[in-house]
């Protein structure tokens, strides 16, 4: 689905009535754990505050407690040094094309778990808004106040996904509902989620982490011991780049590139 289709399916929907960031240190549980499947919520007649939670299968991380984002309210804001600037409902969003992947986030804490994501690419937004010739970086903002960015050609890259679908399932307000960014090749702080902004700019934005953390804006993956916490195990990262381990699910997905 190019731009201008899109559009259109936006017009005749509208006719018809229309952020794996961490935070500091930690030392993981070393009991086993299950495989992760979230559950929803407990209803409540009040707003739900998200705050970290070390939760069995994947822990919670958000850098301050915030209230949880209504998806019927949200919007996502897609501008700056763009051609076709954009406002997308969360119906909207999800009428793009869909792209899945099974992938592990690392986290600086020493703990990583994998899911199968579901979104759309960076790929289709970028044919969407159609980015100026000097858009170089592109700048994410979060409904918590979070900020992260990525050279436009990091943003591009394989594997990296815009996910509003975590296991089969509409993401969870504790996991970045209701849109969080992919980016398994570096770690969680790179990928900031209940993103409600993504600015396309001709320079750099230092995110958060790396601004009052002390982290680097790189965020490369480094070899040592991590905690894998879908598996219940410790595991060595051996390589930098995208961590796969032959028990996770996120296996399936190395094994099918290799055929």
């Amino acid at each position: 689905m190019n731009r201008r289709d899109f559009l259109r399916v936006l017009a005749g929907s509208a006719a018809a009535g229309i952020l794996a960031r961490c935070a500091p240190m930690v030392t993981p549980s070393e009991s086993s754990a299950p495989p992760f499947s979230p559950e929803p919520p407990t209803p409540t007649s009040r707003p739900r505050l998200l705050r970290n939670e070390n939760r069995k299968g994947f822990y919670i991380r958000y850098y301050t407690p915030f209230e949880a984002v209504d998806p019927e309210r949200w919007t996502l804001a897609v501008d700056g040094k763009v051609r076709y600037p954009q406002q997308l409902s969360f119906a909207e969003m999800q009428r793009l094309p869909v792209a899945s992947q099974h992938s592990r986030m690392v986290c600086v804490e020493g703990w990583s778990s994998a899911a199968k994501w579901e979104g759309f690419t960076p790929q289709t937004l970028v044919e969407l808004v159609e980015p100026q010739a000097d858009a170089a970086w592109v700048h994410f903002y979060s409904a918590d106040g979070y900020y992260e960015s990525l050279a436009l050609a990091e943003f591009l890259a394989e594997r990296v996904l815009l996910a509003y679908r975590m296991n089969d399932a509409l993401l969870l307000p504790e996991y970045g509902a209701p849109l969080r960014l992919i980016v398994p090749a570096k770690y969680g702080y790179k990928g900031p989620k209940a993103i409600t902004r993504i600015v396309f700019a001709d320079e750099e934005l230092r995110g958060y982490w790396p601004t009052v953390g002390g982290y680097s804006t790189e965020a490369p993956i480094w070899p040592g011991t991590d905690y894998a916490l879908d598996l219940g195990m410790y595991k060595k990262i051996t390589g930098h780049g995208e961590v796969f381990y032959d028990e996770g699910v996120e296996a399936q997905d190395k094994a099918e590139s290799a055929d």
